[in-house]
């Protein structure tokens, strides 16, 4: 090779070496500004995902305390004709009670009965008896009677609007108890009576058995206690004994009463709607309900011409207790002369 060429090749080669010396370092900066721009990309997505995923799962979390809470429902409470099964029996009119009884209050016929000797509680049923325990006694009406704590339910922890301090008399205690159902109105009652509550418990139960309502056993005045327990054809004995005072006629079927406590007046009116109903002679009624015993209603009335008396007991619905007698008043009306007796007796006791 010439010396001129190879000189050429020489000079070539080492500006090739320098121009790469010169460039090495501004291509590994560029490589490195590469990496770390990845890199950073990287940090920041995976962060991103990280934050994704924390929402995620919050939002997951939240979502199931929500499905939690929307799905934590208290199961209803049954009641003692329920667990028994009474509710199972069909009948002509598809009464909602599972539990009834119609009697001609006159020659004690029965027209429709069912499930008439089960023995199962009353709830505010009781306070029939507690009002002819009351009237029986021929006690001063007049006298005042104070709500102490000891009236306060502790049972059903159930409201009332006689607070403790309000004091009424006698007859006006007697009046709430019977027309609205007045829990404390109706304990105090009873612990006034001569010699306590255990007395008057005890008068409530030997009226009982000397009425021959061998299936009735009371344990308080008030019918909060699903102890209170009785079959409807005791209930019908209690209903015709009560009707034949006039006091129980008047303070069962008064519509409204009106009270007064110190500087207020409190308004009270009758738990049975039908009593201001036009289309219904009643007699005589009660109404009752606690989760033990479902809604109950008895009432003496008078349907073409007929003097009857009819128990419900143990009704599923609010109303159904109303709409169970709202069939019988249209069965008997339709059929005036009713002589066949409707029994669907059951034999649970």
């Amino acid at each position: 090779m010439p010396i001129k060429i190879l000189n050429h090749v020489l000079k070539t080669a080492g500006f090739l070496t320098l121009l790469t010396a010169l460039l090495t370092p501004f291509a590994q900066a560029t490589t490195a500004s590469s990496a770390a721009a990845k890199s950073s990309h990287h940090s920041k997505t995976a962060s991103q995902k990280k934050v994704s995923a924390k929402k995620r799962v919050s939002t997951v979390v939240s979502a199931k305390r929500r499905t939690v809470v929307a799905h934590a429902v208290v199961p209803a409470v049954q009641s003692f004709g329920q667990m028994a099964g009474l509710h199972n029996s069909p009948d002509p009119l598809d009464l909602k009670s599972s539990v009834a009884l119609v009697i001609d209050q006159d020659t004690r016929e029965v027209l429709f009965s069912k499930n008439d000797h089960a023995v199962l509680p009353i709830a505010s049923l009781t306070k029939l008896m507690t009002g002819v325990i009351v009237v029986g006694a021929k006690l001063n009406m007049d006298e005042m009677i104070t709500i102490t704590q000891d009236d306060v339910d502790t049972e059903k922890n159930s409201r009332s609007r006689l607070s403790v301090g309000a004091t009424l008399s006698r007859a006006e205690m007697l009046h709430l108890a019977l027309m609205s159902s007045e829990n404390r109105a109706a304990h105090a009652l009873g612990r006034t009576f001569p010699g306590g509550m255990t007395v008057f418990v005890n008068n409530m139960n030997a009226k009982a058995k000397l009425l021959g309502m061998l299936d009735t056993r009371y344990v308080e005045p008030t019918g909060l206690s699903s102890l209170n327990q009785s079959s409807a054809q005791d209930l019908a004995t209690l209903v015709n004994t009560a009707h034949g005072d006039a006091t129980m006629r008047e303070l069962t079927t008064s519509p409204g009463y009106e009270v007064a406590l110190g500087k207020r007046t409190l308004q009270y009116n009758n738990t049975n709607r039908l009593v201001k109903n036009p289309q219904w002679d009643i007699g005589l009624q009660k109404t009752g309900f606690i989760n033990e015993a479902g809604q109950c209603l008895v009432m003496q009335t008078k349907i073409a011409g007929r003097k009857l008396i009819m128990v419900f007991l143990d009704s599923a619905g609010k109303l159904s207790r109303i709409g169970d007698a709202e069939r019988v008043r249209r069965w008997v009306e339709s059929n005036p002369a009713i002589d066949r007796k409707y029994n669907l007796s059951a034999s649970i006791k």
